[in-house]
């Protein structure tokens, strides 16, 4: 893999954000887009505690699905406070996302604005918090409606590896899946992740590497790969933003309602040669970027 940092600035422009960013579809970490907000310094463990600590909420681990694992399929069951106690008390791997946690407290849509100046087609009935343990694992993937993303970081740090859309079979990607085969975690302590023999392809993958601070803002184009290990406890809020073109909003759209739904069919009623054919198509695709690399 090849890794790039992501451009840092403290503030933006509009113009030069659409500009050099937003159009071409480039990574960004803005430093001072959150000072602004209320929730910034507000937002805390006690403080969501006293506001939704008797609410039920779905965790997740760390372990990467695979043909028999059901897809955003809860791992365990907890209040959020019990939750919050256990990620507070030390290392736990587990997470909480796509959490509408405004539906619960809709007082804290007061505490931060939207950045409309920034780009438009927010998504405001689903801004969403995600919530981790120190080294909980987000798993490469890419978000399956292809919209914008202003991730923003509250607390604990996060390390994130990210990769552009067109690098989705260097990655492995799962055909009808937004997920990769392989496994990232850990990458960056020289383990043995990613494993270059069983994917050779990822060698060519070209992306960017950040680690993720109190008031960071990373802006995440549409379709852009992610893969997230928490570094501390901590919790980030996402903004989407739907694609302003039509195309874009169409693929968004044909993942949600016609690819999604296909392979919750095929997983059910294939469950094996589904997988199996899966594999040995992501790795046909992957076979041929390295052949294109080579010249032949």
């Amino acid at each position: 893999m090849t890794l790039e940092e992501i451009d840092v600035v403290d503030n933006i422009s509009a113009k030069a954000f659409r500009l050099e960013y937003y159009n071409p579809k480039r990574p960004l970490i803005i430093k001072d887009l959150a000072k602004q907000w209320d929730a910034l310094e507000k937002w805390n463990w006690d403080y969501f505690k006293k506001l939704i600590g008797d609410k039920k909420v779905a965790l997740y681990n760390n372990i990467k699905s695979d043909a028999y694992t059901p897809i955003n399929t809860a791992d365990d069951y907890k209040t959020f406070g019990e939750y919050i106690d256990m990620i507070s008390s030390g290392p736990a791997g587990w997470r909480i996302f796509l959490f509408n946690i405004f539906e619960h407290a809709p007082e804290l849509t007061r505490d931060f604005s939207w950045p409309d100046h920034l780009m438009k087609g927010f998504v405001k009935r689903y801004p969403m918090l995600f919530t981790g343990g120190a080294t909980s694992i987000t798993h490469m993937h890419f978000d399956i409606d292809l919209s914008h993303i202003l991730h923003t970081q509250f607390v604990g740090r996060k390390r994130v590896l990210l990769f552009p859309y067109e690098e989705q079979y260097k990655l492995y990607r799962k055909p009808f899946e937004v997920l990769s085969l392989a496994d990232f975690s850990g990458y960056y302590k020289g383990g043995k992740t990613p494993d270059y023999s069983a994917f050779p392809a990822l060698k060519l993958a070209k992306g960017y590497e950040v680690i993720l601070e109190h008031g960071d803002t990373l802006f995440m184009p549409a379709g852009y790969w992610h893969h997230m290990e928490y570094l501390d406890s901590g919790f980030a809020m996402s903004l989407r933003a739907l694609q302003s073109s039509v195309g874009g909003k169409l693929h968004g759209a044909w993942n949600l309602f016609g690819m999604r739904n296909i392979d919750t069919v095929m997983k059910k009623t294939l469950t094996k040669p589904w997988y199996d054919w899966k594999k040995k198509r992501l790795y046909e695709l992957a076979d041929k970027a390295l052949l294109e690399r080579s010249g032949f």
